[in-house]
């Protein structure tokens, strides 16, 4: 049996909620002024996105020391399609990491995303059951 992760989500009131975190820190989630909030939050199904993009992030950043790697700036695009029928769900999603630096291992950097693709990131593998993923690895030399 694995480990158990336990998320309060306590109402505000209206449309927002706060979430707390294993870290202590808690986020605040409320939906737009078109659907009854105050958008004074974040939203559900981006949050989803922002978790994807981090644990990928997390496991990228932690192999450029590993791996010797100069990179002067890193960011991931995540950008998904959602469905038009409800339940509303991500059906297609494109992870773009984008590498910037005057001296990037491209190969070095490919393997980094590629062992966090296929190999660490827990999130990568629960969008796998439910959406399309591709993949772009970007490098911005300067």
């Amino acid at each position: 049996m694995g480990t158990t992760n336990h998320i309060t989500t306590k109402w505000l009131g209206n449309m927002a909620f706060e979430s707390n975190n294993l870290s202590g820190h808690s986020i605040k989630i409320d939906a737009s002024p078109d659907d009854g909030g105050e958008g004074d939050g974040l939203r559900p199904k981006a949050l989803m996105l922002s978790a994807l993009a981090g644990c990928s992030g997390l496991d990228v950043a932690g192999l450029f020391k590993k791996m010797k790697l100069e990179v002067d700036d890193f960011q991931i695009e995540t950008i998904a399609n959602l469905t038009d029928e409800h339940p509303k769900y991500y059906d297609e999603v494109t992870i773009e990491y984008h590498f910037y630096g005057n001296n990037l291992n491209e190969k070095k950097l490919d393997r980094a995303v590629e062992l966090s693709v296929e190999k660490y990131c827990g999130v990568m593998e629960m969008f796998r059951k439910f959406a399309k993923l591709e993949v772009k690895t970007v490098f911005h030399n300067k």
